[in-house]
């Protein structure tokens, strides 16, 4: 099923205790219950199944061939990842907000990190001679193994005995058994509820919008500045929902603990994006790296791949180890490079209203992509010694590969609100390049 319910910008008081709340007060419980069993009565998953993805042809010479009626490209398939780092979320369609797509990079984990070992017993002042610094599959591959999926209310679940809800939940889960008889009991159950070749997972569940104060007070929750790259972002540190499973599974040795970004708090982007003179607005994102949108070309990445070595455990590259928000197909390989206003427009979609973007940058490639998202294991120099091999191709970014474009949305100046700014995407749209131009990395 695909469904879409937006975001709140602000924490707002929530509906009386639903069967998602109580799930949520129940998540770390080690029964063989699951969270996402209480709320598949009366919520349902958003995105793509595999068997239907949009990507399942990613290799097709066909995603090369221009579309119909004169367009530059096609959108292809859309993704959100709720948990920085962690398994995407395919979409259909995909509301569209100043910060990037609905549901992207809300949260993000973080390990406390200092100069020195943080001692359990630690006094207070000690403690806060750490910091928290942001962490990605670059230090920790098997977060690509780590599965996200987020429920929203279904009416079609709802019954005249049941309370309404307007909450959306996020589901992480990792793979995990216990020892002794309760994994054993762990393994019938996963075998019993997901088919013989599913294994133990241990399940979190978190709130889609940020929580309430006294939410926050009474799951004892702590604003706190999180690392990401050179930036302090002030955050709220919800560490008591991350069961010690997870920092043992991930290989984590620090103190870790998950973040969700503060919506009065966003961070503001310069460097190569818009002015707010020309956006309307200073660009805004929340645990992206660095600008709302990435943009992938399935014909660049085809161009790319032909060219980069293979062996027993690199055979292709995936676009999902790149981790693109818009994927597009069409388009000639590297033609995305020259593009500094686009529009997407109806094409084969049901949207109607046109989508803007400013292309603001390349996207400067790290070692991310040398993971597989599926299994999590780091290939030991591939695609990153090719890409900065074939791809130096930005003078403010020498030495470096690029593959890839930034984007930030723009809007119709129907309101001067950022939190009222929206638009929509939907697979199947139209790609016009409304101007071309050169483009230069500007570093953090």
């Amino acid at each position: 099923m695909e469904a879409a319910a937006a975001a709140a910008p602000t924490s707002r008081p929530r509906q009386p205790c639903t069967k998602s709340q109580q799930a949520w007060a129940s998540a770390s419980s080690s029964s063989p219950s699951q969270p996402s069993d209480a709320l598949r009565a009366t919520h349902s998953k958003i995105g793509i199944a595999p068997p239907k993805s949009n990507l399942r042809d990613q290799f097709s010479a066909q995603h090369r061939e221009p579309p119909a009626g004169g367009a530059v490209a096609r959108l292809q398939a859309l993704c959100v990842y709720p948990i920085k780092s962690c398994r995407g979320i395919e979409m259909a369609k995909s509301k569209l907000l100043p910060t990037g797509l609905e549901f992207d990079r809300l949260y993000t984990f973080a390990q406390l990190k200092s100069a020195f070992p943080v001692a359990v017993d630690d006094s207070e002042e000690s403690k806060d001679r750490h910091s928290w610094e942001f962490v990605t599959q670059r230090q920790f591959p098997l977060l690509a193994t780590v599965k996200v999926d987020v429920f929203v209310p279904d009416p079609t679940k709802r019954t005249v005995f049941m309370e309404s809800t307007s909450d959306a939940w996020i589901v992480f889960r990792f793979p995990w058994q216990d020892r002794g008889f309760a994994g054993f009991v762990q393994w019938v159950s996963a075998k019993i509820r997901d088919g013989w070749r599913a294994v133990p997972e241990r399940e979190v569940l978190l709130p889609v919008e940020f929580p309430t104060e006294k939410e926050i007070q009474e799951r004892g929750y702590t604003y706190e500045d999180v690392r990401v790259w050179k930036e302090m972002v002030p955050a709220l540190n919800m560490e008591k929902e991350i069961p010690k499973e997870l920092s043992q599974y991930l290989g984590v040795s620090n103190k870790l603990a998950i973040f969700r970004v503060d919506p009065s708090k966003l961070r503001e982007v310069y460097r190569c994006a818009p002015t707010k003179e020309e956006a309307g607005f200073q660009t805004i994102v929340g645990f992206q790296d660095a600008y709302p949108i990435h943009l992938m070309n399935l014909s660049s990445l085809q161009e790319f791949d032909s060219e980069v070595p293979k062996d027993e455990e690199l055979t292709q590259l995936d676009v999902r180890r790149f981790r693109s928000n818009i994927i597009v197909a069409g388009a000639p390989a590297y033609d995305e490079e020259s593009w500094k206003h686009i529009t997407f427009t109806q094409g084969t979609s049901k949207i109607t209203a046109p989508a803007k973007f400013q292309v603001s940058c390349r996207t400067v490639r790290c070692k991310l992509p040398n993971v597989d998202p599926a299994t999590g294991v780091r290939h030991k120099v591939e695609p990153d010694r090719s890409l900065r091999r074939l791809r130096e191709v930005d003078e403010g970014a020498p030495k470096m590969g690029c593959l890839g474009m930034q984007l930030c949305p723009l809007f119709d100046g129907t309101t001067d609100r950022v939190e009222f700014m929206q638009a929509w995407l939907e697979v199947g749209m139209d790609v016009s390049v409304e101007q071309r131009g050169e483009h230069v990395y500007i570093k953090q």
